[in-house]
């Protein structure tokens, strides 16, 4: 598409990456309309993609009140940046791509929360931040609180001030989704808020720019069990060759603009067009005189090393953008079914997604998200799914599980030696699944539910998992 306000086109150029709703083939019909989507980050530019041709940025709240308004300025600040990219990714409408890099939620509304101070983000400004959401849920119709930062380590949920906030918003009807951070080469764990029981936490895979997902490479995120024994993450999202903007008003998008605009020009033009342009591209002097061949191999070699894969984007890699990803999906879940709680929408997203053959269950939890089976799920469901799976009743433990497409579900584990017929659940009038047990002695027990008599599945409401020796995951009760 061109724009009659300037000199160069908004189309992908040749180092493109696939569009995010033609990589999930997410759903047609659905693109957020109606649902807020908070973004607590380290800070935000009001985009062209969030305010053209429409503002849908209906709030925005600077924890340490250094720039209490949003507005677009000629000097955009570096932790303006990583906000914006979340955002964007998101729920951009695609306005600087022609429509091409659109996120899945691009007609939802957003509330921006900035967390950085002096360019730094602490655990008191996170954890501000999430009761500042809670506080204001109602006023701004507050559905989804996407964290793409944490806190400093994993620490029991009890003792972070960021999980008992996060904890808390979740109980109070906000689908909470955090990115599970980027260290897992380190053999580094998730920290607050991703190692909360209750939100979503978001890790990453790689589809190398591919529409085939034949071929699908883990991410280096952070997994594993956390202080307290639970197991994240619980999905993977795409956090590679993903399309971001450029921050506006910085001399990174000054020579994205001017290397598009010399890629697109014929070879006549391009001696004298990088004259012209060759401070803003940010050109070598000895290039200026060069033939056009060896002009347009350096432009494509900048356009390449820079990440720029149209005019005003470039690809991006990290949990921080495979959780807005799913933000985005549950955005759509939520405009398909608004009476959806958090652990319906929790459920959903684990019990759609899908694993990836030959990579270990610890890194990829659940698997990858499924974004139009989700979606498709979440339109069919009428349960209200909340609290825990496994309680105490006098001298029973029952057990409660959520599978609407089950036509047998039985309990096998500790307790019953692992036999996948001795222990049938029975569905419930809410159509759930459940049953009664007596309760056994103090310990601890692990266990599965086995679906149609072959499928066995841990528990996806208990976090707490051990590995099964077959390469899955049981899931682990403790009784005093």
């Amino acid at each position: 598409m061109n724009s009659s306000a300037h000199e160069h086109n908004h189309n992908p150029n040749r180092f493109a990456v696939v569009p995010t709703n033609v990589r999930l083939n997410t759903h047609p019909s659905f693109t957020g309309r109606g649902v807020t989507i908070a973004f607590l980050d380290s800070g935000f530019f009001p985009h062209p993609d969030l305010i053209e041709p429409a503002n849908r940025i209906i709030a925005y709240k600077d924890l340490a009140d250094e720039k209490p308004t949003l507005v677009s300025g000629p000097n955009a600040q570096s932790w303006q940046w990583h906000g914006t990219q979340t955002s964007v990714a998101a729920a951009g409408n695609g306005h600087l791509s022609g429509g091409v890099y659109q996120g899945i939620a691009s007609k939802a509304d957003l509330v921006l929360i900035k967390a950085s101070e002096a360019g730094r983000i602490t655990e008191d400004n996170i954890a501000r931040g999430i009761r500042w959401v809670i506080e204001n849920k109602e006023c701004h119709s507050i559905r989804i609180l996407n964290i793409s930062l944490g806190g400093d380590e994993d620490v029991p949920c009890s003792r972070s001030i960021i999980d008992q906030a996060a904890e808390e918003a979740v109980h109070q009807g906000i689908v909470v989704v955090v990115a599970a951070g980027n260290s897992g080469h380190e053999g580094k764990r998730s920290i607050p808020p991703a190692n909360s029981p209750s939100v979503i936490t978001v890790g990453g895979y790689s589809d190398n720019n591919r529409v085939d997902k034949s071929k699908l490479d883990l991410y280096q995120s952070n997994y594993g069990f956390t202080a307290d024994g639970l197991l994240k993450p619980e999905i993977i999202a795409p956090a590679m060759w993903i399309a971001a903007p450029i921050l506006p008003g910085t001399a990174d998008y000054r020579s994205a603009e001017a290397l598009s605009r010399l890629a697109a020009a014929p070879d006549y033009e391009l001696p004298s067009l990088s004259r012209q342009l060759s401070a803003d591209a940010q050109l070598p002097a000895s290039l200026i005189e060069a033939s056009s061949q060896t002009i347009r191999t350096f432009v494509e070699s900048l356009l390449k090393q820079r990440k720029i894969v149209a005019t005003h984007y470039q690809h991006v890699d990290g949990t921080s953008f495979a959780a807005p990803i799913v933000s985005s999906i549950v955005a759509q879940m939520l405009e398909a079914n608004p009476a959806l709680r958090p652990g319906a929408v929790k459920d959903i997203l684990i019990s759609t997604a899908e694993r990836i053959n030959g990579h270990s269950t610890l890194r990829q939890g659940y698997g990858v998200v499924n974004a139009r089976r989700a979606v498709e799920a979440a339109t069919l469901e009428r349960h209200t799914v909340e609290g825990t799976s496994v309680a105490a009743v006098r001298d029973s433990l029952s057990f409660t599980y959520h599978n609407d497409t089950a036509e047998t579900v039985t309990l096998a584990g500790d307790f019953n030696n692992w036999n996948a017929r001795q222990t049938p659940l029975s569905r419930q009038a809410s159509g759930l699944w459940r049953v009664e047990i007596p309760r056994p002695g103090p310990g601890r027990y692990q266990y599965k539910f086995v679906v149609n008599g072959r499928q066995w599945f841990e528990d996806p409401r208990n976090g707490l998992k051990a590995e099964d020796n077959f390469g899955g995951l049981n899931s682990v009760l403790f009784v005093e």
